[in-house]
């Protein structure tokens, strides 16, 4: 029997190293978190790490491996299932013998939780204590799950000398290949939008399928940002005979890390559509999936396979958390960049920690550092900005580029180069200043840094793991790339787990400041920056696609508005700050006016 999830929360997939092992940190207590499995570099460097800690036998499996990649990452993640397991069996030993402990646990629940209600009638029965406490533990906790996460755009072809391999050695098919073949029972969460190269490489893995008992060993979850998205997904993956367990609803702009920006719909209104047509999603994929598995001969579920809806980003209050699950009727919250700032739950060096700390507003913005070419959330005054600066003054722009996971250009060779490479960089350089009279001065350094503002993420996004840890960085200093959602401005301080925990469930608050705006007022403010932005620096002639999709933004933005405005008429939430939050959705509805959109010029 499936045993209920102890928490309301999941902390999701944060850089590469920052939840590389939060499921070691705090799947005992039944928090569920997500691993990157994008560096396999690091991951070996982690295994390698765990294995000394906890005094088990690490062999390396070196790059001559041939099937390196997902050999690391499998070995990495059984590791880590097997020091969760041993976490766990010692956690619940430690609830047999200590009241104390129990009480402390029981503290960290959710509130409303039916498991914390039976520890406190334990303990208050006092003399048989001891006796029902085992079986009790035994038949409601579990450990957090530990899911992975897959970018389906870090799909890179991958070579043997100058020979091309077949595509499953390309990297997110070999990631994929990793999770599948490793002792794990959970989800990959594949964010980034649709490759259906690798949604149909899933076909080739029985675990992803139903046995017998209608059950998943493992599970899908796709990371979307609106209902369209997530029924032609879902339904491509149906028409396989495949089934997605859980859509995870991110915030376009409020989030950590790449932000995916939808046209102008904002989260209230894209949860509600989800809640009023979740049983549409359910009911079409469970009749693809149901004649396709017949098709095969793979047992057929009779009834649709159960089906998560989950959200995250910007979310900051117990208040705001509260009533995404009761309003939008979702199963779990994500609470992401606050975590960075639990030593116990994250892994982050403490220079860049005490930044995190010290940062404001101001200092949280959207860039564009990333090699993909997607707006990056990041943060200013990192040691990666200072060293990347330094380079660029002593004209050695350009990172050395050793991992190669975004060398996806092929702009100047079909093996592909990362835009944040010296050798890309270079030759970006090379042909502005040949084009140099064609430019003003201002254009010129404008194109210049256009080039020159990519950070090397690979490495970047990794440090953080080897400082904390001291394990040793080879190669050029790239020092460390971290990206938090704006939302990390409001929490300035280090908190235990515990803390944290309390403060997601309203039983205290870590927030020092009053100045921290709803989540969906800080999205919509988000929004409307952004849509004034793309149009005051659109550049050549504006084109009449261009004109239909600010127009198709407005209009979102503007019904998006309207929708909270009545849903803060009838809510009986937010009471102390509805009348500011009234105003300010007036405000951004006054703004979203002055904004205009450009006419296209009759020749």
């Amino acid at each position: 029997m499936t045993k209920k999830p102890l928490h309301t929360f999941h902390i999701p997939v944060m850089g590469l190293a920052y939840t590389i092992d939060s499921p070691i940190r705090v799947a005992q207590y039944g928090i569920s978190s997500v691993v990157s499995i994008a560096d396999d570099d690091l991951i070996e460097k982690m295994r390698n790490f765990y294995s000394t800690k906890f005094n088990l036998p690490y062999e390396e499996i070196s790059q001559k491996f041939q099937d390196y990649r997902a050999e690391r990452i499998t070995s990495y993640l059984n590791l880590v299932d097997k020091i969760v397991k041993e976490k766990f069996e010692n956690f619940k030993a430690e609830l047999i013998e200590s009241k104390t402990a129990v009480e402390n646990y029981i503290a960290m629940l959710p509130n409303t939780s039916d498991i914390k209600k039976g520890f406190q009638n334990l303990l208050e029965d006092g003399l048989s204590f001891k006796e029902n406490i085992q079986s009790y533990i035994e038949s409601h906790l579990s450990p957090g799950l530990i899911d992975v996460n897959i970018m389906t755009k870090l799909d890179k072809d991958n070579f043997n000398k100058n020979e091309q391999l077949p595509i499953e050695f390309n990297d997110a098919h070999a990631a994929l290949r990793g999770f599948a073949n490793s002792n794990l029972e959970s989800s990959v969460v594949l964010s980034a939008g649709m490759n259906p190269r690798l949604y149909s490489y899933f076909e080739n893995f029985s675990d992803f399928f139903p046995n017998l008992n209608n059950e998943l060993k493992k599970k899908i979850t796709l990371k979307v940002s609106d209902f369209r998205s997530a029924m032609i997904q879902g339904n491509f993956l149906a028409k396989k005979g495949l089934w997605v367990s859980e859509y995870r609803i991110e915030s376009g702009l409020n989030c950590g890390g790449h932000a995916f920006a939808t046209d102008g719909l904002l989260l209230g209104p894209i949860l509600e559509e989800f809640k009023e047509k979740k049983d549409q999603l359910i009911q079409s994929a469970h009749e693809l999936m149901s004649k396709v598995l017949q098709q095969r001969q793979i047992p057929v579920p009779e009834q649709p396979l159960p089906l998560k809806i989950t959200v995250q980003g910007g979310v900051g209050t117990s208040e705001e958390h509260e009533f995404l699950l009761e309003n939008y009727e979702v199963d779990s919250v994500g609470w992401g960049s606050p975590f960075l700032l639990v030593p116990e739950a994250t892994s982050v060096d403490q220079e860049t920690r005490n930044l995190l700390i010290n940062a404001k507003e101001k200092d949280l913005y959207l860039s564009h550092i990333s090699p993909l070419g997607v707006p990056f959330n990041t943060l200013k005054g990192t040691t990666n900005e200072i060293l990347k600066q330094k380079r660029i003054d002593q004209s050695k722009a350009g990172s050395s580029c050793p991992k190669k996971f975004l060398a996806l250009s092929k702009e100047y060779d079909p093996h592909g180069i990362c835009t944040a490479s010296k050798k890309f960089q270079d030759l970006k350089l090379a042909e502005l200043e040949a084009a140099k009279d064609t430019h003003t001065k201002e254009s010129f350094e404008k194109a210049k840094f256009a080039i020159t503002e990519k950070s090397c993420l690979c490495v970047g996004l990794a440090n953080a793991s080897y400082l904390e840890n001291d394990i040793k960085i080879k190669g050029q200093a790239q020092g460390v790339v971290i990206c938090p959602g704006p939302n990390m401005a409001y929490f300035d301080q280090e908190v235990s787990l515990s803390d944290m925990l309390g403060h997601i469930y309203g039983n205290k608050s870590i927030l020092r400041t009053n100045s921290r705006p709803n989540l969906f007022v800080k999205e919509l403010k988000m929004y409307v920056d952004y849509f004034r932005n793309e149009i005051e620096n659109v550049s050549g002639e504006i084109t009449n696609a261009q004109l239909k999709k600010w127009n198709t933004f407005k209009a979102n933005l503007l019904e998006g508005i309207e929708y909270y405005q009545d849903l803060f008429e009838s809510t009986f939430n937010f009471k102390n700050d509805k009348e500011k939050i009234k105003y300010q959705f007036d405000f951004y509805k006054l703004e979203l006016a002055t904004i205009k959109i450009p006419t296209l010029e009759l020749a």
